[in-house]
């Protein structure tokens, strides 16, 4: 079945065409769900406001035959980009637009699916909060979210929820049907459910979870943290999460259009990877990662917070390089805030979700690239280290053409 068959024509839509909560996460299914969430999971809105747009000048460059080397290859970034299934393609060098594309039928105002290029997002608020005072990193759970004593949450704090070193015990395994991670999309509703003695929501949810081992050992990924770093902020801002993102960040951002966050029956949003926003906008968001936070002269992310997460600690560091996660990076990359920083010493750190959402942010060049996508598997590390390679050549290339205006 071709892509572009899916979900098209008159109704009833042929059986063998449809898309549904059965397989919109599957090739060829999420070519066209990834871009259709709203019409197949309950969202939330995320709303720009009033505010003056963060509008962004332009300085296009042509790309397409620039040479991108791997460790296996090289080709041309036009080649890695059709080659990958891309669905849109932004590079931003110094606050300029460079170049912007769009494949599969997306367009500018189109939301795409972010996945757990979300988790980042759900962190830049928490720094909004840490920063004015409103949350504590130090602070355990429970003395924010008084439900989450008795639980095995109980004791952990703010700051080891945020960078995964809670003892959680919580299976990711995305080609296991039963894993946790399966099971956690029936809550949400991102699947139909077919275990009736699953919690009615998330919140139940968290309080079924056990520890495997103490809080604030090695870093491991494990994505229901962040849904529960979601409760977490709803309690210290006093608002639920989709109106704290657009009060705490999509507004003071200047975002061009609304966003939306997948939630579950009760209303509580997937903050792990629910969010949906165009590709502009999560330009807009990585700039505020290469730029210390601001926009212009004004600050949306705390600077201090943006230097922590590209920092870390000599012990999150070390909970990184501990971890099974940490093979094939260099000695400093690390997981912080919901980042990966591949590179602290020169600053490169990315934000991912599975199929191919990306978010880089490469420091010495002023570089941001996005790229949004539909891998027919969840994880390929292959794509996802040859578009690493492009952002670093990217911006090389483009602080040259730059040295050769100046």
């Amino acid at each position: 079945m071709g892509v572009s068959a899916l979900m098209k024509g008159p109704q009833p839509i042929p059986s063998e065409h449809l898309v549904t909560l059965a397989n919109w996460q599957l090739a060829p299914g999420n070519r066209w769900a990834f871009q259709h969430v709203r019409e197949l999971v309950p969202t939330a809105p995320i709303r720009r406001g009033d505010g003056p747009l963060w509008r962004l000048e332009r300085d296009e460059v042509d790309l397409d035959d620039l040479l991108v080397d791997s460790s296996s290859s090289s080709r041309s970034l036009r080649a890695l980009l059709d080659s990958s299934e891309t669905d849109g393609f932004l590079v931003i060098h110094r606050g300029r637009v460079v170049t912007e594309q769009y494949f599969n039928g997306m367009t500018e105002d189109t939301p795409h699916l972010l996945q757990s290029v979300s988790k980042s997002i759900t962190a830049a608020v928490a720094g909004r909060l840490i920063g004015r005072g409103s949350l504590e990193p130090s602070a355990q759970l429970e003395d924010v979210v008084p439900e989450l004593a008795g639980t095995a949450f109980a004791g952990a704090t703010v700051q080891q929820l945020l960078d995964m070193r809670t003892g959680t015990r919580f299976s990711e395994d995305y080609a296991d049907e039963d894993a946790d991670v399966r099971r956690f999309e029936e809550v949400y509703l991102w699947r139909p459910r077919r275990r009736a003695e699953l919690p009615a929501d998330a919140l139940a949810y968290f309080a079924t979870l056990e520890n495997d081992e103490p809080h604030g050992g090695e870093f491991r990924y494990r994505s229901v943290l962040t849904d529960v770093m979601a409760w977490v902020i709803e309690a210290a801002a006093g608002a639920r999460f989709h109106e704290v993102v657009a009060r705490e960040l999509w507004g003071p951002m200047g975002a061009e259009f609304d966003a939306a966050v997948t939630v579950d029956a009760h209303g509580n949003a997937m903050a792990d990877g629910g969010l949906c926003v165009t590709l502009r906008d999560l330009g807009r968001f990585g700039l505020l990662y290469a730029n210390d936070g601001r926009r212009g002269a004004e600050t949306v992310v705390p600077a201090e917070w943006v230097a922590d997460t590209v920092a870390g600690t000599p012990q999150s560091r070390a909970a990184f390089a501990r971890s099974a996660e940490s093979r094939g990076f260099p000695a400093s990359a690390h997981y912080r805030n919901y980042w990966w920083v591949y590179d602290a010493d020169a600053p490169l750190l990315y934000a991912a979700g599975i199929n191919g959402q990306n978010l880089f942010v490469h420091g010495p060049t002023q570089t941001v690239v996005v790229k949004l996508s539909t891998w027919p598997t969840a994880l390929d590390g292959a794509k996802q280290s040859a578009l690493r390679e492009a952002t670093v050549a990217i911006g090389e290339y483009l602080e040259g053409r730059r040295g050769l205006r100046a």
